[in-house]
């Protein structure tokens, strides 16, 4: 890629030299080395890590993807040896993290129409799914369940450069209970199985784990209660006992690796809160006594809100069940309540949402929810860059443009602090440096 100038006359290349040096040092930044190095400039950035909007950024970029100083553009020039990427006069932000996501699914292909394709059908779907991701804006998720380790393949095809996508936080199997939401159900006993997905005793949830991490899972999500997509179960019942969930939790703590609880009934989402898992998934029907245990606990609450309006906008199109569309209709707006009492009661809250129930691509539509139902702007921003580095132990990583971080970047018109609906349609995306959408 060329260097480009487009931003202005005080941006003409000229070499590196002193004046850059010590305008770089002014702006308490660490001052790049010219050689080998992108810079990346735009009308403005919000810095999500204080809430404030900086105007007139040059951030620099090292050649491992990782931004090594941020400067005043203004004040700083540099040399045709250094990659400009010129974002006009767009506003910057982090790259933004999806917490809970099935990149292997389709929302237009639901209930027993999914057993008309093979296996590997889904796997060359969730090529497609991760660069509509990438293409939103989303540049770290963590994807929540997949059959056959299809999640680990996909993120060791794009750490190969063989795939465009986001990072990838991989599960492999969710894993849960005979009959529950994570058991494959539907089918007549006579093609009964247990599923890889299956645990009925703390030792098996131990066994589990350790062979789930073995084969590339770097987190481990379990279903702590049924679901509205699981066939016979009610939608709100605890399906493991705390010390299944505790045993869990421990082993995967033990390997050094974090834990999500998909959990609709208070009753799940309080044993899953004892049992020390990190991140409760849906949260619909959480009490108020639940909300101030997750406070205590400083567990974070993940609330997929947004997909209501979409299930049931599309009923049985897609070949949902009437029954989870009942189930649906039955917790939906009590989610939205919930999600609103949890965030006037100080619950640590990341933004998830369960793309893959809703077309990969529109994750961004679930903002202007969070806001409709008790957040600000920055709030529901940060749930999507801060907040999810924090919970997923990656801070030093993503989730804020910081000097050490990754250059993970993307740009939209206007101010979504104002409007954070800028952030349905996204402009620009640069992965490590890397300008992957926008010209």
């Amino acid at each position: 890629m060329q260097s480009r100038v487009k931003f202005g006359s005080f941006l003409r290349g000229i070499a590196w030299g002193a004046t850059a040096l010590f305008a770089a040092s002014a702006a308490s930044a660490q001052a790049p080395e010219a050689t080998g190095q992108t810079v990346i400039t735009a009308a403005r950035y919000i810095d999500v890590l204080t809430g404030k909007t900086v105007d007139y950024p040059a951030i620099f970029v090292g050649a491992d993807g990782r931004i090594t100083g941020i400067a005043d553009a203004r004040t700083v020039r540099w040399g045709s040896n250094v990659k400009h990427i010129d974002l006009g006069d767009k506003t910057l932000l982090p790259g933004l993290i999806d917490m809970h996501v099935h990149l292997t699914s389709l929302a237009e292909v639901g209930g027993y129409q999914g057993l008309r394709y093979t296996d590997s059908f889904w796997t060359v779907v969730g090529v497609a799914n991760a660069r509509k991701t990438l293409d939103a804006g989303f540049t770290t998720v963590r994807n929540v369940g997949s059959a056959d380790f299809e999640d680990v393949g996909l993120k060791q095809a794009i750490e190969g450069g063989y795939i465009a996508g986001p990072r990838i936080i991989p599960a492999g199997w969710a894993i849960g209970a005979t009959g529950g939401h994570c058991d494959g159900g539907g089918l007549p006993p006579s093609m009964d199985r247990k599923e890889p997905s299956v645990v009925d005793s703390p030792e098996e949830g131990r066994a589990k784990v350790r062979w789930l991490h073995k084969y590339g899972a770097r987190v481990i999500k379990i279903c702590a209660t049924g679901g509205v997509f699981s066939l016979g179960d009610s939608v709100g019942a605890q399906q493991l006992t705390l010390e299944e969930m505790k045993a869990i939790a421990d082993e995967a703590h033990m390997l050094g690796i974090k834990v999500a609880a998909h959990a609709h009934g208070d009753d799940g989402i309080k044993t899953a809160i004892l049992a020390g898992i990190d991140t409760i998934e849906h949260c619909s029907l959480a009490s108020d006594e639940t909300i101030k245990l997750a406070v205590a606990h400083k567990t974070w609450f993940d609330m997929d809100i947004y997909n209501d309006d979409y299930i049931l906008a599309t009923g049985t199109a897609n070949g949902t069940e009437q029954e989870s569309l009942d189930k649906e209709k039955a917790i939906g707006l009590a989610q939205r309540q919930t999600f609103q009492r949890a965030v006037k009661g100080g619950v640590r809250m990341i933004f998830g949402s369960d793309a893959g129930v809703y077309p990969h691509g529109d994750n961004g539509r679930q903002f202007a929810k969070m806001v409709e139902w008790g957040m600000t702007p920055l709030q529901a921003i940060r749930a999507a860059t801060m907040n999810g580095a924090e919970a997923l132990g990656m801070t030093s990583d993503v989730g804020a443009i910081a000097v050490g971080r990754y250059a993970d970047i993307i740009a939209v018109d206007g101010d979504p602090l104002a409007d954070v609906r800028q952030l349905e349609s996204v402009d620009a995306v640069v992965k490590g440096g890397v300008l992957v959408k926008g010209n």
